[in-house]
């Protein structure tokens, strides 16, 4: 599958229709977003039932804003529409690839569970 541009237009149509997204914040002039983009673009040719995504942060600033993205390289994961994995950084592709494996063996009930719990707390 070909790594999606996300736009303001299409950011929350991907998330919410895409059980699975990983989302990669970047810039142009980024040295390390560009040293990371052949490690991004080739692990996600392994994975169809994933969609990778790219947000250029100097062309869609409201969501790097809405997101509080403060470094870039930064790496996102949402899975049925939860954010479970946000880091800045570029990644070796060993450690990409084990991320990835990693959120997809997430009990999802069990995350929901937990944020349950932690709104509990605080409301």
């Amino acid at each position: 599958m070909a790594v999606v541009e996300l736009t303001q237009e299409n950011f929350e149509s991907t998330v919410s229709e895409s059980p699975f997204v990983v989302v990669d914040f970047w810039a142009p002039w980024c040295a390390p977003c560009r040293n990371f983009a052949p490690v991004y673009d080739k692990v996600s040719e392994d994975y169809d039932d994933i969609v990778f995504a790219k947000v250029n942060t100097e062309e869609q600033q409201a969501i790097a804003q809405h997101f509080q993205i403060r470094s870039i390289p930064t790496l996102m994961i949402f899975r049925d529409k939860i954010i479970i994995f946000s880091q800045p950084g570029a990644l070796p592709e060993s450690a990409f690839r084990e991320l990835i494996q990693r959120a997809g063996e997430l009990d999802m009930d069990d995350v929901r569970r937990q944020i349950a719990e932690e709104q509990a707390k605080t409301a």
